[in-house]
């Protein structure tokens, strides 16, 4: 389930026992980002872009009131491409929206860098833009903390990378980092999160661009905090909950929001990690309701709705 069809479930449950729910759903930075700031048509434009290994591909865009909203994988991304390159794969597309939004006047990109299939710097995406950003604000919002060189070891399997690939692109990354440092004077190899999207984030930011935590930034757009001070209860949702949940992703980050406004919070999830979870996170597991993971899949929105209820009843 997306983050939209979850909390409509989580919704139907909590209005089900008499109570008020409110739908917010979000992202990290990842793909779901641009259905989560610009949700209706009327909020989208089309573009005809340069896909992963040089196909045109027709990618979304989106406009919220002043800010463009970007996300890379729907240009970029490795689900674009049945069989991966992931040498030749190009980040081209990504900077063909950010110039599009560029050019039609906005001076504020979110750039969501999620999904990837490239691990070229970012250096497709620059040369569109011809390095320059034209002053606007750029926010790429990051799901993780990799640094630059970094991301060829730790994300370029996923991505289809032999052995022997990596070394390649490692290299790369590392004589990218050095121009990037010669041209404008960032070093971008100690910038936290600059490996994202296969260095698409540090690329960016040699270039103006700021890196924000994902989570973060897509919950204050969304009006996280004003939600926060008329609820008396919050439901979030995962698909696994474990470490990897509670370091930069929605629910690390929604659960520290709702203990900073003292409003209590439980996560359900598909599947619940316990011995890797938090101590005093509150969380219920589909999967342990319905006795399978099979049963969980196969009744995912009646299963959360219920919860939802059981715990609004409360």
């Amino acid at each position: 389930m997306d983050a939209r069809e979850a909390a409509a479930a989580l919704v139907a449950g909590v209005e089900r026992v008499g109570r008020h729910g409110i739908a917010l759903p979000l992202a990290d930075g990842g793909e779901g980002t641009l259905d989560a700031l610009c949700p209706t048509p009327a909020d989208r434009r089309v573009a005809r872009v340069t896909g992963p290994l040089g196909d045109p591909v027709e990618a979304e865009w989106g406009v919220r009131e002043d800010t463009a909203v970007v996300e890379m994988a729907r240009a970029s991304g490795l689900a674009l491409v049945p069989a991966n390159d992931p040498v030749r794969a190009t980040t081209r597309g990504t900077g063909e929206l950010i110039r599009a939004a560029l050019e039609a006047g906005l001076r504020r990109v979110i750039v969501a860098v999620g999904g990837s299939a490239t691990t070229d710097g970012g250096l497709g995406a620059l040369e569109v833009l011809e390095f320059d950003l034209r002053d606007a604000e750029v926010l790429v919002a990051c799901d993780v903390s990799t640094s630059f060189v970094d991301a060829a070891r730790i994300f370029g399997p996923q991505k289809g990378a032999t052995a022997s690939d990596l070394g390649a692109l490692e290299n790369r990354l590392q004589r990218l980092a050095e121009g990037y440092l010669s041209e404008t004077g960032v070093d971008v190899r100690h910038l936290r999160g600059a490996g994202a999207a296969g260095g698409l984030a540090g690329g960016l930011a040699a270039y103006g661009a700021r890196l924000v935590p994902g989570a973060a930034l897509v919950a204050g757009v969304a009006g996280l905090g004003a939600v926060l001070e008329r609820a008396s209860l919050v439901l979030t949702g995962e698909g696994r909950l474990d470490a990897s949940s509670f370091a930069g992703k929605v629910v690390g980050h929604v659960l520290a929001e709702s203990s900073a406004a003292s409003v209590p919070a439980w996560v359900i999830a598909g599947d619940v990690v316990r011995s890797e979870i938090p101590a005093g996170a509150r969380a219920l597991s589909l999967v342990e309701r319905s006795g399978s993971s099979a049963r969980a899949h196969a009744s995912a929105a009646a299963l959360l709705a219920e919860a939802a209820a059981e715990l609004a009843a409360r």
